[in-house]
């Protein structure tokens, strides 16, 4: 096997944020070692299993951050054996009550990358998204963890939200520029069933579609100025930047899942854990979710990347450059602005981004 993902999940919040249907819940000191204790020992279980290396580790959540330094180090230090040498180890932050020792805990057991939850500068709008902490103390936990070492840093940030204007989205921008930071993720809001914002969505001021659209050309052309260049739908990085483990996800490469509502992709088979505390506990079996990797669903995936689909590397992996068919229908898509296509390949402009579910579908 080539090296693969490997992705663990951290089911715990301080508090559940109105937008989010990430599978987490509230969790004392205790549940939260056991939790830590199980994972532990699951990752030595599957890994031993498969009998290969990692060259990414995501711990994704949820909150991982509200683990602490302590236990988010033993973790990551119970995965090292099964990381490649050069692997880049994520960790997800919520920058609310994170202290500067928090950050050199991380970086001495090797984490060189965090991504960490900003999704505006605007504290009122942080405010209505549910979030702790104000811009400042995510100014602080930036800084704290850039002099820890951990220079490696993405932001998020959400578009389309309650009262959003394209001057309160371009303050957050160059709140974002102005730190430094090589990574941004951009992203419109979505309203997910079961969720707050879901249920209060005819309250929320909301910008509408076209609004929306104008507010994520914006973010796209503002990075770009600035040297953040867009490689993927809702992903901007500084070159050497692009976020390794997630271009496994859009390249259709293997990487594998572990905690609760964790998904995985090993030898063509997809599979997940249930969205079940207590039955990762007791030792569950992860879920078969079917077959993947066929040549529709890879070119579904590497159309989400700026560099589209490519006929040498749709060759290399499937015996054949991309069909005919495909690039007559989405030579339509190129005429009208939406798609490009040259020797290389086909992909989607930044104008068919915004469509590109409906794009897909017609190529596809």
């Amino acid at each position: 096997m080539k090296n693969i993902g490997l992705y663990l999940h951290i089911p715990f919040c301080r508090s559940k944020c109105p937008y989010c249907d990430f599978y987490s819940v509230k969790a004392d000191a205790s549940v939260r070692e056991q939790y830590a204790t199980a994972l532990k020992k699951r990752i030595k279980a599957e890994m031993d299993d498969l009998d290969c290396k990692a060259d990414t580790l995501y711990i994704g959540g949820g909150t991982p951050s509200v683990l602490g330094a302590e236990k988010l180090s033993e973790i990551v230090n119970s995965a090292t054996p099964y990381l490649a040498s050069d692997a880049e180890i994520t960790v997800e932050c919520n920058p609310y009550a994170l202290s500067a020792d928090f950050f050199k805990t991380l970086a001495f057991s090797g984490v060189n990358r965090i991504s960490m939850g900003l999704q505006s500068a605007n504290d009122a709008e942080r405010r209505s998204l549910g979030r702790l902490s104000d811009s400042e103390t995510v100014k602080n936990a930036v800084l704290d963890a850039q002099n820890a070492g951990i220079t490696n840093i993405s932001l998020d940030v959400m578009l389309g939200i309650p009262r959003q204007t394209e001057k309160t989205l371009a303050n957050t921008l160059d709140f974002c520029v102005s730190l430094g930071v090589p990574h941004i993720s951009a992203y419109i809001l979505k309203l997910e069933e079961g969720t707050v914002f879901y249920r209060k969505q005819n309250s929320l001021a909301l910008p509408d579609d076209d609004a929306a659209a104008d507010l994520y050309l914006q973010t796209c052309e503002t990075l770009e100025r600035n040297g953040i260049t867009q490689y993927e739908i809702s992903n901007f990085g500084k070159h050497g930047f692009e976020s390794r483990h997630n271009i496994k996800y859009w390249n259709c490469d293997e990487y594998l899942g572990i905690g609760p509502a964790a998904h995985s992709f090993i030898n063509g088979k997809r599979f997940y854990f249930e969205r079940d505390l207590n039955a990762f506990y007791g030792g569950a079996k992860p879920v078969p979710d079917g077959s993947g990797g066929d040549f529709t669903e890879y070119a579904m995936l590497r159309l989400r990347l700026a560099e589209g689909l490519l006929h040498s590397e749709t060759e290399k992996r499937f015996g054949h450059k991309i069909p005919d068919e495909m690039i007559k229908k989405s030579a339509f898509f190129a005429d009208k602005g939406f798609m490009e296509l040259d020797g290389n390949g086909i992909r989607l402009t930044r104008k068919g981004f915004l469509l590109s579910n409906s794009i897909l579908a017609e190529i596809l």
